[in-house]
């Protein structure tokens, strides 16, 4: 499980690092994670520090720290 969380962390770290800031959703459908899956790996990502949240209206926003 760790491992897979991991990885999924890493995913979402190669999207934001290649695309920018994006919202939940937007992350969501360009890992093709699941509700889960994308939860626990911001959860790793945040963890680590890897991460901004920006709070929108309609959305959570993510970006990487550079």
């Amino acid at each position: 499980m760790k491992e897979k969380i991991g990885s999924d962390a890493g995913r979402l770290w190669t999207v934001l690092s290649e695309e920018g800031a994006k919202s939940v959703k937007e992350l969501k459908k360009l890992t093709k994670l699941t509700d889960k899956e994308i939860y626990a790996a911001i959860g790793w990502l945040a963890r680590e520090e890897k991460l901004i949240f920006d709070p929108k209206e309609t959305d959570l926003h993510l970006s990487l720290h550079k």
